[in-house]
């Protein structure tokens, strides 16, 4: 098998700033009290911007940085739970934009863990048919399906998107990964989708197409899906986390993070952290946080690094990887 490792990465954020101090307007809320509680203090909603416009913006930036042609791609994936549409897929929309003609392109639905997935499934992708480069982006418009009334989940969610380019290479990049599912617990987070209204249904059943969900179990859930990936993913490797220069976490709650770094006894200082001023983007967030560290230069080459997240499913999984 070769090796894939990220060759370049990207971002984009909507350019709107959307402050607590803004939410409050319409929610019963403040900024101490979502402060407090989530660790967010402002976050980016697109005026118009569809996911796979800002996808491609993500995805162009990579591209350039990667120092490819779009037309050198092989595969795209986009991990989304918020698409443009059913169908066309935003993969291939993101395709049509780039004119990235050779590539197979496909949507996955794994929520906040869609990134995570979405590199080792592309890693295995490029082994077994031979490709030489692939797109991985995460992205999200969550605000066209937030409860812009619901105090609980609107102040947590923001918009953006974030790329990476993966290449066949003779150094090592993606080590192992871990990746996890818990079904039976999905009903803690979900968005509903088509409606039964056909002639031939026995009832009609509409469903809320926004963002439910249930803030105690998924803290529970994460916290322990935060300490078990980073655990299983170092596992049989001969690294310590020691040698871990940082741990990538979804940005989704500040005491979530806190709380999986006691569990692992670990100084939270070492979990790199964004979501004060992005929230929770979902699929996004993990590429989102690498973007913002490799444009403070904080990744050097040769540095390990855990890519950790969780989301809907319910899903989890960690990415070692060495940059």
């Amino acid at each position: 098998m070769s090796n894939v490792k990220i060759s370049a990465i990207g971002a984009y954020l909507p350019p709107l700033v959307v402050t607590n101090h803004k939410i409050s307007e319409f929610v019963e809320t403040n900024d101490e009290w979502i402060v407090q509680r989530t660790g967010v203090s402002e976050r980016r909603i697109s005026e118009g911007e569809d996911t796979s416009d800002i996808a491609t913006k993500a995805a162009k930036l990579a591209i350039e940085r990667a120092g490819i042609d779009a037309k050198d791609l092989d595969l795209i994936i986009v991990a989304t739970i918020s698409p443009d549409m059913f169908i066309p897929s935003v993969a291939c929309l993101v395709q049509s934009n780039l004119d990235a003609d050779k590539a197979a392109c496909f949507d996955i639905s794994v929520a906040c863990s869609g990134f995570v997935y979405g590199l080792e499934i592309a890693k295995a992708m490029m082994n077994s048919m031979k490709y030489k480069n692939a797109l991985v982006i995460g992205a999200e418009v969550l605000s066209k399906v937030t409860d812009w009334t619901d105090r609980g989940t609107c102040i947590l969610f923001g918009d953006g998107a974030g790329a990476a380019v993966l290449k066949e290479s003779d150094e090592i990049g993606i080590i192992k990964s871990y990746l996890r599912s818990e079904g039976k617990k999905g009903d803690a987070l979900t968005i509903g989708a088509a409606d039964f209204n056909t002639p031939f249904s026995k009832e009609k059943i509409l469903k809320d197409r926004l963002i439910k969900m249930n803030g105690r179990e998924v803290l529970r859930f994460a916290v322990s899906a935060i300490a078990d990936g980073v655990s299983e993913v170092i596992k049989d490797t001969n690294i310590s986390l020691d040698e871990i220069k940082y741990i990538v976490p979804h940005q989704a709650n500040y005491r979530i993070i806190k709380s999986a770094a006691e569990k692992l006894n670990l100084d939270v200082d070492k979990f790199y952290l964004n979501l004060d001023k992005v929230g929770n983007t979902s699929s996004a967030t993990v590429p989102i946080a690498l973007n913002e560290m490799y444009e403070k230069g904080l990744l050097n080459k040769g540095d390990k690094l855990i890519l950790v997240a969780f989301g809907g499913g319910l899903t989890y999984g960690a990415t070692l990887i060495q940059w």
